[in-house]
């Protein structure tokens, strides 16, 4: 058995449940009320049927002390969802003027054991926006990311806290640890992409950059789609689309080198389509070519979507259709 269950059974075995407690004698719990019909009935453990009767006594009162706030941490362990007792005890907390730096540590461990827990992550949120420091929010963030690359929450907070405070400097370093580590990481792609927004923007020495820099990162692996959702999001900046020079060289000749990979022939319909809207080339070949890489994709290599293509293929040929009659 490890620690921190033999913690759990002796806290459990030393339980004493409120209405045992002499020092809340005065207090009348406040059952809950579901109404004299209730749906369903959901069946409450004995201990968490006592603190909420008792959360609800002092909420009723608007008790603003000491026990009460160590109620709202018992409410917590048993239901660290609940709106309602974060918000109260941020009333206790700011009314007693309590000391925030252990608020920090408390709510920490909180996270910890609950990271995907929204009303938790608030809660720090507003301690930290109180206290006005970030001191402890980076390190934070990156420990629970390491448990969970892609929890939303953790990235939330930790954008709120780099956009809110200025702390841009070290993100770069920061992705490209994660990236290395996992290169289908989409959730440190689109961070990547948050901070170029929120700090120097995409000027054409960015768009270039970027664009061999996600380039390099294909090369290693060509069935990732988040790279090349990256891409799409880099080239929306540039003037000419999806196609950059650069990158229509390096499609074609990933291509031609008998790379089939799904997000590549995607991507080649997505610059024919580009290139068919713009009026640049022959348009009737690139259709063809456009239709002839949809009908690959439904027939071969993303046979799960063969509909979505055989769709695009026919929109396509429309289109062609339509030319020659005008």
């Amino acid at each position: 058995m490890d620690e921190s269950s033999s913690e759990e059974l002796y806290d459990e075995a030393n339980w004493v449940f409120y209405k045992d407690r002499v020092d809340w004698k005065d207090v009348k719990p406040v059952p809950q009320d579901d109404g004299p019909f209730p749906v369903v009935a959901i069946a409450y453990s004995e201990k968490f049927t006592d603190v909420y009767d008792y959360f609800r006594a002092v909420l009723q009162k608007h008790e603003l002390s000491d026990r009460a706030l160590e109620l709202t941490r018992d409410a917590v362990d048993l239901n660290p969802a609940n709106y309602t007792v974060w918000q109260y005890r941020r009333e206790i907390l700011k009314h007693l003027e309590k000391d925030l730096k252990l608020e920090l540590r408390y709510v920490k461990e909180i996270i910890e054991d609950n990271p995907k827990n929204y009303q938790v992550w608030h809660h720090r949120r507003v301690i930290v926006e109180w206290l006005n420091d970030p001191s402890d929010e980076m390190n934070l963030t990156a420990d629970i990311l390491a448990l969970d690359a892609k929890n939303y929450h953790a990235w939330q907070h930790r954008q709120w806290v780099i956009s809110t405070f200025n702390l841009f400097e070290n993100e770069l370093k920061f992705v490209n640890q994660l990236l290395d580590e996992d290169i289908r990481n989409n959730s440190a792609w689109n961070h990547r992409y948050f901070v170029f927004n929120r700090t120097t923007g995409f000027t054409p020495e960015v768009i270039k950059q970027e664009i061999d820099f996600t380039l390099d990162k294909i090369k290693l692996i060509t069935k990732n789609e988040s790279s090349w959702n990256y891409l799409r999001g880099i080239l929306l900046h540039y003037p000419e689309g999806l196609r950059e020079p650069t990158v229509v060289k390096f499609c074609e000749d990933l291509y031609n080198s008998g790379n089939r990979s799904t997000y590549l022939i995607a991507f080649l319909v997505e610059q024919a389509e580009e290139e068919i809207e713009n009026g640049s080339g022959d348009k009737d070949s690139s259709i063809t070519h456009a239709v002839q890489l949809c009908n690959d994709l439904a027939e071969k290599y993303d046979i799960i979507r063969c509909r979505y293509w055989r769709f695009v293929a026919e929109t396509l040929q429309k289109r062609k259709t339509s030319t020659s009659v005008q």
